[in-house]
């Protein structure tokens, strides 16, 4: 008998069943009702795939958000590829963007770290000095009221 229970898709998909029912609770997937005859959920066929394009998906960027709809996507008949290249290209830009933070973060520690002696007493530490930010003083001061 070929059963398709959450251990067997979990398994077949090469993830853990809490991960499955993550899913399910995300409504990623869709939880199957249970069987009449063994009380056992029965999978669709398709969910093990299903659950790699998720995985896939997250290893890409692609928030759970956004698989949502690209599930949604892929399941609608009157989707166009490029309505699929455009939310590609939004994620794009926006790891462009995060990659180019991620660089200034970089120079900003290598700078630190370069400044940085090695050695001393916690107070002197160059690093921490840098890092602390100094209470900004108010703009105006604040008038008494009557």
């Amino acid at each position: 008998m070929n059963t398709r229970t959450i251990s067997k898709v979990a398994k077949k998909a090469g993830v853990g069943v809490e991960t499955v029912r993550f899913y399910e609770r995300k409504g990623l997937i869709t939880q199957p009702p249970r069987s009449s005859t063994g009380g056992y959920r029965v999978y669709p066929a398709d969910t093990a795939g299903q659950i790699r394009f998720i995985r896939q998906a997250q290893e890409l960027g692609f928030s759970l958000r956004e698989i949502e709809e690209l599930l949604s996507l892929r399941t609608d008949p009157a989707t166009d590829c490029a309505d699929v290249r455009e939310r590609a290209q939004t994620k794009l830009t926006e790891v462009t963007r995060k990659i180019a933070q991620m660089r200034k973060i970089q120079a900003a520690l290598k700078q630190l770290i370069a400044a940085c002696p090695g050695q001393g007493a916690l107070q002197v530490c160059s690093i921490i000095e840098a890092i602390e930010v100094p209470e900004k003083p108010s703009a105006m001061p604040k008038q008494k009221r009557r």
